[in-house]
């Protein structure tokens, strides 16, 4: 392996025994390139050729007052697959808020769990006053990276390749996008919405292959929401408005304090692609909050929706977590929140909803054959966790078509990252090909990078790829194929 460093970024954080500044959770602040990766085990497959993205929170300077995980600094890591070598490449996000942190040698900003008034500047580009960090999600979107925040940042453009940075993206409109924006393959459309505490309180909107915005309508809701995630079908666009959001009376003095609204029910916007406000049907199902969506599709008259159904959205806090941090950690908790995979059905003739769940298990972050959005799907790929740690355990692979499921559980001491599906060149059929995740093993202090044969699930690691540095973990990532990032649109996923 050959390695380049890069000159340091100004930091200012100090040792701390926090839950998510320690362990599995200890910040990078190194950036490097490194090519011709060490093999630990296996051999790289040949019949890919891509880019695994995955965004991390890691912060740089000490908080202004109480850090929560979705304060810190956004960095992208990008390992490249091609001809069976491997290299990587990792870099803090240059947001406006980054770049102005980095001048003053210091935050400037408060935190998720902070109050109203610890912030030293005004914020701008996410709600209440946060730093927009863009370390939430990563798409890649008209051969770029799109690195967004979930409380709706600007979109911070990156080369996939490079990760040259190019700054905010052009299309951004002042509101802001929202983390989880989805890119059709077959398309090249990005599909996005936004969310803010002025009316009409919801936007949605479509940029083009090209990165041109074509459609951008309002999606008025009854107030402020917090939305998370979003769906869509080959011509529906599925959006929410679920009754976990902040309480309105607390809102009007600044507090922004997360409540479930009981006696409300969940509500879904299915709105045509290219559809206006009075083309929206909405539909009512059962409360809950919904963090991940997985697919959707149309069949016949109804559109199904699969996703992560939380049975107690806003969960006690966490008895047995580190004094100080059981209402943080109670949130961050699968095994809190009760996450089961569930699937919505939308009838749109007569207006009716149903669902049931489709595994019992608490699972989360799942991920499917990114060819088959907005299609009918077979297979899907969940992850779960350690009980209170946020920390990714191992996969499930789901056969929604027969009911069956393979598990995959790493040793211990060993934490996932979460892991999108990678097409085999070629590939004959919707699970030819592998998952790929970052690994962080504790014990060893070190991490890799793993490719999992989904043919073969349950026989662990076809390759081990050693990783110059023990990476933080972190939240989404994203697979791009290079003819997709080229094309910026997927000549097999057109057809699949």
């Amino acid at each position: 392996m050959k390695m380049e460093r890069l000159p340091p970024v100004k930091t200012s954080l100090q040792p701390s025994n926090h839950p998510y500044l320690t362990g599995a959770w200890t910040p990078l602040h190194e950036e490097v390139d490194a090519t011709h990766l060490t093999v630990l085990e296996g051999a790289i497959p040949t019949d890919i050729d891509g880019v695994y993205v995955r965004n991390t929170e890691n912060p740089v300077h000490q908080a202004l007052g109480r850090y929560h995980p979705f304060d810190g600094d956004g960095m992208v890591h990008v390992i490249s697959f091609k001809n069976g070598q491997a290299d990587y490449r990792n870099r803090f996000v240059r947001t406006r808020g980054f770049e102005a942190e980095q001048e003053a040698g210091q935050s400037l900003w408060g935190g998720l769990m902070d109050g109203a008034g610890v912030s030293l500047r005004p914020g701008f580009g996410a709600h209440g006053g946060l730093k927009d960090t863009a370390s939430t999600d990563v798409v890649v979107h008209g051969g770029r990276i799109v690195a967004t925040f979930y409380q709706c940042g600007e979109a911070y453009w990156l080369d996939p390749e490079t990760l040259e940075q190019g700054g905010v993206a052009s299309w951004a409109p002042l509101d802001g996008v929202s983390a989880h924006a989805k890119v059709d393959e077959a398309t090249g459309d990005l599909l996005f919405f936004n969310y803010s505490k002025h009316a009409p309180y919801m936007h949605y909107g479509v940029v083009d292959r090209t990165g041109k915005r074509v459609h951008y309508v309002p999606v008025p809701l009854p107030g402020p929401r917090l939305p998370h995630d979003m769906a869509f079908t080959a011509n529906y666009s599925i959006l929410n408005d679920l009754p976990v959001f902040w309480d309105e009376e607390l809102l009007k003095r600044n507090v922004h304090a997360v409540r479930e609204h009981r006696g409300m029910s969940s509500r879904f916007a299915v709105i045509p692609r290219f559809g206006n406000p009075e083309d929206i049907r909405w539909f009512e199902a059962d409360p809950t909050y919904i963090l991940h969506f997985l697919n959707a599709y149309e069949d016949g008259d109804e559109i199904v929706m699969d996703g992560y159904f939380q049975e107690k959205p806003t969960p006690r806090p966490l008895a047995d977590a580190p004094a100080g941090y059981e209402h943080m950690m109670g949130f961050l908790d699968e095994h809190s929140f009760l996450s089961k995979l569930h699937r919505w059905r939308f009838n749109l003739k007569t207006g009716e909803t149903r669902e049931h769940h489709l595994d019992d298990r608490v699972l989360e972050f799942g991920m499917f054959n990114q060819r088959y959005a907005g299609k009918p799907y077979r297979y899907a790929y969940s992850t779960f966790t350690k009980p209170g740690w946020f920390l990714f355990k191992g996969f499930v692979k789901h056969d929604l078509e027969t009911g069956q499921s393979w598990s995959l559980t790493l040793p211990e001491g060993q934490y996932a990252s979460e892991a999108p599906f990678v097409p085999r060149i070629n590939a004959t059929d919707e699970d030819d090909g592998y998952l790929v995740s970052f690994i962080i093993n504790e014990a060893a202090g070190t991490s890799e990078c793993v490719l999992i044969d989904c043919k073969r699930f349950e026989d662990g690691p076809v390759v081990r790829i050693a990783l110059p540095h023990k990476i933080s973990s972190g939240t989404h990532s994203v697979w791009a194929d290079r003819e997709f990032i080229r094309n910026g649109v997927s000549v097999t996923g057109a057809t699949a």
